[in-house]
């Protein structure tokens, strides 16, 4: 997904894209993966890579690993930006949708998966990105259903972290869609209120890097600058 991100902001920045647990090339650990077990898994790779602080950008979930990751290792992060994304915990009908997610899973994967994709996008746009939106399905349907299952699992017992990203010295950032249908505006403009950081509304739905990605590209060079 950060490919066409990558290729827009140039050759200024090293980039690091990573498969999180149970997505991609990288296979599952078990039932739950946590927002914790998926940061030490980022952890491992930048010691691998022998890289000792950097810039976090997460999108959705993972925004909520870069949150875990930086709890846990503080001194490594220069900046945070959260892009349609909250430091805040699962409201109580956020993790009932998880619950029904997760047994609509187990008996209908693929018809969750198509369903999923297209609720994430502003309305007016499911014509406008129908090609991408029809890719990202492809892609998606490759998770297997025990990868899906585990990170909702993992997302819907994650901790509220607003009091510690609201005292962390690191710079911060929220991109914030105006139209997410998950991710309520308003509450995410308070919210980077409360916790002293910067904040970019731009248009569009959950899907930033797609639905508005020349906004989401000036929102990053602008942060990466101040970092």
């Amino acid at each position: 997904m950060w490919e066409p991100i990558k290729k827009a902001m140039g050759d200024h920045y090293r980039f690091i894209s990573i498969d999180l647990l149970g997505h991609g090339e990288t296979n599952c650990l078990g039932y739950i993966h946590t927002m914790e077990d998926m940061g030490s898994a980022v952890f491992e790779v930048l010691k691998k890579l022998q890289i000792q602080k950097t810039t976090f950008i997460g999108h959705s979930m993972g925004g909520y690993v870069a949150l875990a990751f930086a709890k846990k290792h503080p001194e490594k992060v220069k900046g945070l930006c959260l892009v349609n994304s909250t430091a805040r915990e699962d409201s109580k009908d956020r993790k009932e949708i998880r619950n029904r997610s997760i047994q609509m899973a187990k008996s209908n994967y693929k018809n969750l998966i198509l369903l999923s994709v297209s609720n994430l996008f502003k309305p007016a746009n499911l014509s406008l990105f129908a090609n991408e939106i029809a890719e990202i399905k492809k892609y998606a349907l490759e998770t297997s259903i025990q990868g899906y299952i585990a990170a909702q699992e993992g997302m819907k017992i994650r901790e509220n972290t607003t009091n510690f990203l609201k005292n962390a010295t690191f710079k911060k950032l929220y991109v914030i869609g105006k139209n997410d249908p998950i991710m309520n505006s308003e509450e995410l403009i308070k919210e980077a209120k409360l916790v002293s950081a910067d904040y970019k509304l731009i248009d569009g739905g959950h899907m930033s890097h797609i639905e508005n990605k020349e906004a989401l590209v000036d929102s990053l060079i602008y942060f990466l600058k101040k970092v």
